[in-house]
């Protein structure tokens, strides 16, 4: 990771697509079933951006050129002479219970990488890294609380919560996979006895 990169210049990802390339290069992909091409994509291709994709969020453009080789090497491996896709790449993505196979989205894995960072600041304590960004912000403690008492009266998903905007808004693709899209805090949260 290149030390000072600006988070949205595509030149930060270049050495991430360089070494996906590299990987593909070296496989002996004629060899390999679809089946062993797929495990290829969800243990290898996934893994290589995975570091940059926790610190970064990744640009459209990167997403979709990393998708282009996973896509490519998934259909044809490394063949030069293009074969058909089978299904849509929106079905293959899908996990298994849904008819998918089960590959990652590449964009909603580098979301769920950020937001990881996002968890660890409201909940972590005692953290050097936590203490700085609070300090070079002036954040105080109310900055990331809001009141909601028992919890029974205030909706989850549509409270406004994060730079006034609901979580439904944040992030759409939660809500709809959500089983509870009408509850209330009190019925989201996890209860931890000792």
């Amino acid at each position: 990771m290149p030390l000072g990169g600006k988070s949205k210049s595509i030149g930060i990802w270049n050495g991430v697509i360089e070494k996906c390339e590299k990987k593909l290069t070296n496989w002996k992909s004629k060899y390999l079933s679809r089946g062993g091409r797929l495990t290829m994509v969800n243990s290898v291709l996934d893994a290589i951006p995975t570091y940059m994709m926790s610190v970064f969020p990744a640009p459209d453009n990167v997403i979709q050129r990393i998708d282009a080789l996973r896509i490519s090497f998934f259909w044809q491996g490394n063949e030069d002479k293009k074969k058909f896709h089978l299904v849509k790449w929106e079905e293959v993505i899908k996990n298994k219970k849904e008819g998918g196979l089960g590959i990652r989205n590449t964009k909603k894995q580098n979301k769920s990488l950020m937001l990881k960072w996002l968890w660890k600041f409201m909940t972590g304590e005692n953290m050097l890294w936590r203490e700085v960004i609070r300090g070079k912000y002036e954040m105080e403690n109310r900055w990331m609380t809001k009141m909601v008492g028992n919890g029974m009266k205030v909706s989850f998903w549509e409270g406004r919560w994060i730079a006034q905007r609901t979580l439904k808004q944040l992030f759409p693709d939660l809500y709809t996979l959500s089983l509870q899209q009408n509850a209330t805090v009190d019925r989201t949260g996890v209860e931890l006895t000792s």
